[in-house]
């Protein structure tokens, strides 16, 4: 006999786990997640801050939208702060200044930035050559805390009369007497009237185990090591340093740092492992933009960054069967816009007010790719 609930979401990342809390204070709430615990594949795996260089205008207004939420979350939602201020750095070398003022022109009406010269630069960041000559800083922006953000987000969806369930793998799905069943590969059934896709890397399979028509998501792989920095150096007063392309980024990380070539390399929805040609890219790029010699990689990992076509969200009910809801295509801004989605995901099913005043419910859709 299937379990059943008002709302059955799959996917246990982020997306999945916020959207969950959020929509549990209104209806009956199960969430199925294909692995042992929450945030596995992508949102685990994330180095993420809250800043306004990444993504484009709709990024920016979600991660807005986002702030207060993680500045200032509900009370009990969180033992610990959801992350902690450090500031973020773009430098550019002289090559790179039309990009660099192209950044700021954008990124001015979200954030108050530093403008700095070359000494500037260097005083921020010690660690980058003497061919970075200026730079934008966000002084306000955020080092999140995946594990908080996903740990607070699952106490909220139980607080609520919620229920997760892990090692839940969707093995089928078919919509009859108006409402989904979904079945496990253990053999147990869940029931709703509606689905939520939030199975990131995986949401595209999902929709065809559905006899839905995929949204065409590109998962996407980044890799990510750690070294140990030079002797000496100051780890807590470092900044997130990003190159002004999609080149590298780095910074401190537990003791030692961390950096990514930014790397975006194709890949089928699965465990994602770093291959040796980008852990050797991140170790060249970090010693060709700063003194710091990589001696030895300390660990590594990677993680699937997951995209739609035009690289936005996609978040509304599908036009070509009812009850079935989008929730995909966050890529690398998933964590520092889950606040936002969730209260979108929150609007579109439940009817509360439209959370995000710079974007219209339509630049999200579903129905964009049809």
């Amino acid at each position: 006999m299937a379990a059943t609930s008002d709302i059955l979401i799959i996917g246990g990342g982020i997306a999945g786990l916020s959207a969950a809390a959020a929509l549990a204070k209104h209806a009956k709430v199960t969430l199925l997640e294909a692995e042992d615990q929450v945030g596995f594949h992508s949102s685990g795996r994330s180095a993420t801050m809250l800043h306004y260089f990444l993504g484009d205008r709709l990024v920016r207004e979600l991660t807005l939208a986002s702030r207060a939420f993680i500045e200032e979350p509900p009370e009990g939602f969180t033992e610990a702060p959801l992350g902690h201020p450090m500031p973020v750095l773009i430098h550019a070398r002289e090559d790179e200044l039309d990009a660099l003022d192209a950044l700021d022109a954008e990124i001015s009406r979200f954030a108050a930035l530093d403008r700095m010269d070359a000494r500037g630069v260097r005083e921020l960041c010690p660690l980058l050559k003497d061919d970075a000559v200026r730079g934008l800083a966000d002084r306000a922006a955020i080092r999140l805390d995946p594990h908080a953000l996903l740990q607070g987000n699952a106490r909220a969806l139980r607080h609520a009369g919620g229920t997760l369930v892990t090692s839940a793998r969707i093995a089928s799905i078919q919509r009859s007497d108006g409402a989904w069943h979904a079945t496990t590969d253990n053999g147990e059934t869940y029931a709703a009237a509606v689905v939520v896709n939030a199975a990131g890397a995986w949401a595209d399979q999902v929709a065809i185990l559905a006899g839905m028509k995929p949204l065409g998501l590109r998962p996407l792989k980044r890799t990510i090591i750690t070294f140990d920095a030079p002797p000496g150096t100051r780890l807590d007063r470092l900044p997130f340093a990003k190159t002004v392309g999609e080149e590298l980024y780095f910074a401190p990380e537990s003791g030692r740092l961390f950096a990514s070539p930014m790397d975006e390399v194709p890949s089928e929805p699965l465990d994602a492992q770093p291959d040796d040609y980008e852990v050797a890219l991140a170790a060249w790029r970090m010693e060709e933009r700063t003194s710091v010699k990589v001696e030895r990689v300390h660990s590594k990992w990677a993680g699937l960054r997951t995209f739609t076509p035009d690289r936005h969200p996609a978040a509304g009910f599908a036009s070509d069967a009812d009850g079935f809801f989008w929730l995909a295509g966050q890529g690398g801004f998933g964590l520092q816009t889950s606040p936002a989605m969730a209260a979108i995901a929150e609007s579109l099913i439940a009817g509360t007010s439209w959370p995000v005043a710079g974007i219209v419910p339509a630049e999200l859709s579903p129905g964009r790719f049809r």
